[in-house]
């Protein structure tokens, strides 16, 4: 039976919702095609036998697929929670119930517990690390240095969480290997432009129940997760501004006809704000300052930081909870109000499911394929940050437009000889 306990370590919230979970994950499984046949040459090969992994994830469908697919590789895995709001019970649940995967996650779980969590997970060990922000490998990095011992490598999902590799590696500190699978093309392009464009609109609709029509959408940050966003938010009708602070991307944002404004300017007239810079205190207290009364703000980024909502509770009374996931901040001086949306943790897993599993597809695709690269390659690969070879990116893209029905050209003999010789002119 699905409810029975298992015998492995768990800490999750309710076992009894297994059944609800498993026929989720099957669900997302039907969408996930290319990560079904990599897990199907793993159930074969077995290329992480004996490895013990633990991965820091959103646990979500998508993620219980992957973890799967780990599982049939051999790898020996542990799931934890990479932030307090996203997991899905039931998911977790079922990973442990039906599939015999060790879960610590619980949805809403406070920052005591997301701590301690991480910390069991580097108690058991790990050969590789699948991480989401990079807090195992900075915890592991300040308090169990000695684990990078026997550590074959890691894996980073996010852009925040390369942007501290880098600086970790910049401070001489990491030494293993790790892959950079954000910067992994069927990655950054499909899974930060298509699944948080969707996926962040979806939240605040969800959280909010308002029309975005007509409205005006402030968009902080113009990388990929931002150009999906203000893709998305600008089709469904809104009028979308965008602050940047790189100029070849702000350029790049008012040739795609956004409009481009610094933030203490797009402040005054938003009446939605969506972060996904990655950085620290985008919004701030001076902009809170001037915002619209009502005006509505959540963050899309990795990490909750995004919103210096210190400052925004200092300026205000204490919060008043209007609907699941929107808390209203009334200021102390002259009752205007600025809500928040999921207490400012990533809005798209907070208030709703995430990216759809046919993104979440191939962005798992490379953190198993990049699970079995380090594997094979253990010993031979520098320390420090990797991305996946480009063969790997292409060998994920063909495997999806296969499954999708997708057929393309080749280059004709003819084409090849031209590509390859210096003397053939027009």
């Amino acid at each position: 039976m699905a409810t029975e306990q298992p015998s492995i370590q768990y800490d999750i919230k309710d076992i009894s919702l297994a059944p609800q979970g498993k026929q989720r994950i099957e669900w997302a499984d039907r969408e996930m095609p290319v990560l079904r046949l990599i897990r199907e040459r793993f159930e074969k090969e077995k290329p992480l036998t004996g490895v013990k992994l633990v991965a820091c994830a959103h646990i979500t469908t998508e993620t219980a697929n992957l973890a799967r697919t780990l599982q049939a590789g051999g790898a020996e895995s542990l799931l934890i929670a990479s932030n307090p709001l996203s997991t899905q019970d039931d998911v977790a649940a079922s990973l442990v119930a039906d599939w015999g995967i060790p879960v610590m996650a619980i949805k809403g779980e406070s920052i005591e517990t997301y701590v301690s969590h991480v910390k069991a997970a580097l108690e058991t060990n790990p050969n590789l690390i699948i991480d989401d922000g990079s807090d195992v490998v900075a915890t592991m990095l300040k308090e169990k240095k000695e684990l990078t011992e026997t550590l074959i490598g890691t894996t980073e999902e996010t852009t925040t969480g390369i942007v501290r590799l880098k600086a970790m590696q910049k401070a001489g500190v990491l030494n293993f290997p790790s892959i950079a699978v954000n910067d992994a093309q069927t990655k950054h392009f499909f899974d930060n432009r298509y699944g948080t464009g969707q996926s962040t609109l979806d939240g605040i609709i969800r959280a909010t129940n308002i029309l975005l029509a007509g409205k005006t959408l402030v968009v902080v940050g113009y990388g990929w997760c931002g150009k999906g966003v203000a893709m998305r938010a600008r089709g469904m009708g809104a009028n979308v501004i965008v602050t940047e602070i790189d100029p070849i991307k702000a350029i790049e944002a008012v040739m795609d006809g956004m409009r481009v404004l610094p933030m203490n300017e797009a402040a005054k007239v938003g009446d939605f704000f969506v972060t996904v810079t990655g950085n620290r205190h985008v919004i701030d207290k001076e902009h809170f300052q001037v915002m619209k009364d009502g005006a509505i703000v959540c963050n899309s980024g990795h990490f909750d930081l995004e919103l210096n909502l210190d400052s925004l509770r200092e300026m205000s009374e204490p919060a008043v909870k209007r609907r699941p996931f929107v808390e209203e901040y009334i200021s102390k001086n002259g009752g205007k109000s600025v809500i928040v949306l999921g207490e400012g943790r990533l809005i798209n897993l907070a208030a709703a499911e995430g990216h759809p599993a046919s993104v979440m597809d191939m962005s798992f695709a490379n953190q198993a394929l990049s699970a079995e690269y380090l594997v094979k390659n253990k010993g031979s690969l520098a320390n420090g940050v990797h991305v996946l070879p480009s063969e790997v990116d292409q060998e994920i893209a063909s495997l999806k437009l296969h499954a999708m029905g997708v057929k393309m050209d080749v280059l004709t003999p003819e084409m090849l000889e031209y590509m390859s010789s210096w003397e053939t002119g027009t």
